[in-house]
C-alpha cells in the first residue's frame, strides 16, 4: 500500500481540531503522515496541535497566507504518493475514512481520476440552507453529478505527482480548489466522489462572514471562468434556488425559518455575482 500524507490547513479551529486528530489517530489504514500547516490561530489552536505532536508542523502569519503557495509547499514537503488534504475542521465519521477516501486511486483506473472528495456532512447545529446545500453537493452524489463542475479539496485525495506537474495558482486566495479541478477537467481527467468516506464539515456564517465568503468567491470566480453572468441570469437562478429552499423547508418542517432563509440565500447570490461583475468590469476586486 502507498504511503499517504494527509495535509491539514488550520486557522482558530480549537471548537474542532482535537477531534479531528483523534479521528485521525484512529483509523484503520494507518500508512500515513501529518503535515499542519497553521495560519496565526491565537484561540489555542496552535497549542492543540503541539499536543498531537504532527509529523511537521508550520506556523504561518495570516497576512501572509496565501493558499495555493500553502498547498504547493505541502506537497513538496510531502512523503507520501497520495496527498490527502483534510481542513482541521473536517471531522472523519468513523474509522474508514480515509481507506475509503483513497480507494478509487488504488483502481485499475486511477490514472484517469484527477482526485477524490468526501462526502461532507452538515453538523447538528447547520442552519437549514447550509443543511439542504450540503445535501445537494454531497449525498448520494446524484445531483452534484449533473453539475457542470464540481470538486472540494476541504477533505481530498490526490496523487502527488500529479500535484507535482500541475500546481495550485498562487494568484487566488479563494477557490483555488476550483480552479485546479476546472483545469485538470480540460486535460480529460475526471473526479471520483466517495460517498462513503464522510467528514463533518459546515459553516454558519454571519452576514458579514457571508458577504465576504461569497463576494470573494464571485472574485475568483470571474478569474478562473471569465465569462460574465448578466443580472437576469442572477435573478433567475437566485429565485429557482428560493423555490428549492421553500419546498426543502416544507418538507423538513423549518419553514418558520423563512424570513431568514431568504435574507441568506439573496445574500449568498447576490454577492457572488457582484464579485464576480466587479472583477471582470475591472472595477473593485476585493473584501466587501
Amino acid at each position: 500500500m502507498p504511503l499517504v500524507t494527509i495535509v491539514m490547513r488550520s486557522k482558530n479551529d480549537i471548537l474542532y481540531i482535537a477531534e479531528t486528530f483523534e479521528k485521525i489517530l484512529k483509523q484503520k489504514f494507518t500508512d500515513f503522515e501529518i503535515l499542519n500547516f497553521d495560519s496565526g490561530s491565537e484561540d489555542g489552536t496552535w497549542e492543540i496541535i503541539q499536543k498531537y505532536n504532527p509529523d511537521k508542523s508550520w506556523q504561518i502569519r495570516p497576512g501572509d497566507y496565501v493558499p495555493g503557495k500553502v498547498l504547493n509547499n505541502a506537497v513538496n514537503k510531502a512523503k507520501g504518493e497520495i496527498i490527502v488534504f483534510n481542513n482541521s475542521d473536517c471531522i472523519p465519521e468513523d474509522e474508514n475514512w480515509l481507506g475509503r477516501l483513497i480507494e478509487p486511486l488504488l483502481s485499475p483506473d486511477a490514472d484517469k481520476i484527477y482526485g477524490v472528495f468526501c462526502n461532507q456532512l452538515a453538523r447538528p447545529d447547520a442552519f437549514p440552507l447550509v443543511r439542504k446545500d450540503n445535501m445537494r453537493a454531497f449525498g448520494d452524489g446524484s445531483v452534484a453529478a449533473t453539475w457542470n463542475h464540481f470538486f472540494s479539496l476541504a477533505s481530498s485525495a490526490i496523487f502527488k505527482k500529479i500535484l507535482l506537474e500541475h500546481p495550485f495558482r498562487e494568484d487566488l486566495q479563494y477557490s483555488e480548489d476550483a480552479d485546479w479541478a476546472w483545469q485538470m477537467k480540460k486535460l480529460n481527467y475526471k473526479a471520483s466522489y466517495a460517498a462513503d468516506a464522510k467528514v463533518e464539515h459546515s459553516h454558519n456564517y454571519s452576514l458579514k462572514e457571508l458577504k465576504k465568503r461569497f463576494y470573494n468567491e464571485g472574485i475568483a470566480e470571474g478569474q478562473i471562468y471569465a465569462g460574465k453572468k448578466t443580472f437576469c441570469g442572477f435573478v433567475f437562478s437566485c429565485l429557482a434556488e428560493i423555490g428549492r429552499d421553500i419546498i426543502y423547508l416544507l418538507k423538513t418542517g423549518k419553514i418558520l425559518v423563512l424570513p431568514s432563509a431568504l435574507v441568506y440565500r439573496i445574500t449568498q447570490r447576490l454577492y457572488s455575482w457582484k464579485g464576480r461583475h466587479d472583477y471582470l468590469a475591472g472595477g473593485k476586486a476585493g473584501n466587501e
